[in-house]
């Protein structure tokens, strides 16, 4: 691991317990329930002498519950070998001992972005019948949950367990970022890889987290959260940062002349960045007298305007300005 590890302590209810509900919502949400077991459940066979698992369709043998075996896999943190069976939007499927497994595409290695849905549905498709070093991360037999991770079979058990002693919740470490998904930014901290949740990227509105971070970047970031057991980390970013809108309603106030940069320009309104991590928000209804047909009409990103505040909701992260009756663009 690069850089010192300091440690910055978070304050109360800074940590999201509901977190890893969300870790992989997006691609999750294409994961197809496993099929009916069949008769045929297969043995592994023996581990090899680097210590990887030859896991494979080997000898058949007369076994206990799969489930049972894909949690000792895990825990043993073996690597399998799996070829691809199929695809979805999420990620490729696989099977192992007449279960279907899960490998998101955020945890495969070298799959780049793509911001066009049949893009990415080629890529994937080009994997089909490829044989993968896998490991299993996460096992549950109540929802149907097998998901594994190419990346993961790239870090060897010992890197991973001295990480998960030695890393601390609320500690300010240095990792470099692996692959965006519309839900987050992935970070390797030297071994063993985090999430950085879309909404921990930025104090002020993301539409994507290419907009805050790019892969391969070297950046700092908060430990969150650890969940040990499937050696996943929460991180932020954000909270590098001090919270712009705790102190908001001290700085703006209604009737005041704000100057500021439009950010971004939707249907609704624009969006208008005051200070960093700061943004205020004009509606349409509050762009220009009279009509037109869209906000971009009036506006346009890197606009400089001065308009005035309306509202300041600190807690609700909420700012409302007029360009109505406000003097012209400096």
């Amino acid at each position: 691991m690069e850089g010192d590890n300091r440690t910055t302590r978070m304050s109360p209810g800074a940590r999201d317990d509901g977190y890893w509900s969300a870790l992989f919502e997006h691609e999750e949400s294409f994961l197809p329930p496993s099929p009916p077991l069949t008769d045929d459940v297969w043995a592994p066979a023996a581990p090899r002498a680097d210590g990887h698992s030859a896991w494979t369709d080997g000898h058949k043998a007369d076994l206990h519950n799969p489930w049972k075996m894909a949690a000792d896999v895990q825990t043993a943190d073996h690597v399998l070998k799996l070829r691809v069976t199929g695809f979805n939007k999420g990620g490729l499927l696989v099977q192992w001992q007449g279960l279907q497994g899960f490998v998101p595409a955020s945890q495969l290695v070298d799959f780049p972005q793509f911001h066009v849905e049949r893009e990415r549905m080629r890529a994937l498709a080009g994997r089909q019948d490829a044989t993968l070093q896998l490991k299993i991360i996460e096992v549950n037999e109540e929802t149907n949950r097998l998901i594994l991770s190419e990346r993961a079979a790239q870090v060897n058990a010992e890197t991973r367990q001295d990480l998960l002693a030695h890393l601390r919740e609320g500690e300010t470490v240095r990792g470099r970022v692996t692959n965006l998904t519309d839900f987050g930014a992935f970070v390797d901290l030297g071994g063993v890889e985090g999430l950085i949740h879309i909404s921990e990227l930025s104090w002020s509105r993301v539409v994507h987290p290419n907009d805050i971070v790019k892969p391969g970047e070297e950046i700092e970031v908060i430990i969150l959260n650890i969940d040990p057991d499937n050696a996943r980390f929460a991180l932020s970013l954000k909270r590098l940062k001090r919270d712009p809108w705790r102190t908001a309603e001290q700085r703006y106030q209604a009737g005041q002349l704000v100057e500021g940069s439009v950010s971004n320009v939707t249907s609704f309104g624009a969006f208008v960045l005051l200070e960093e991590e700061l943004e205020g928000l004009i509606h349409i209804s509050e762009l220009a007298e009279g009509a037109f047909l869209h906000p971009r009409n009036v506006v346009r990103v890197g606009d400089q305007v001065t308009a005035r505040v309306l509202h300041v909701d600190s807690a609700k992260k909420r700012l409302a300005l007029s360009l109505r009756g406000a003097p012209s663009p400096i």
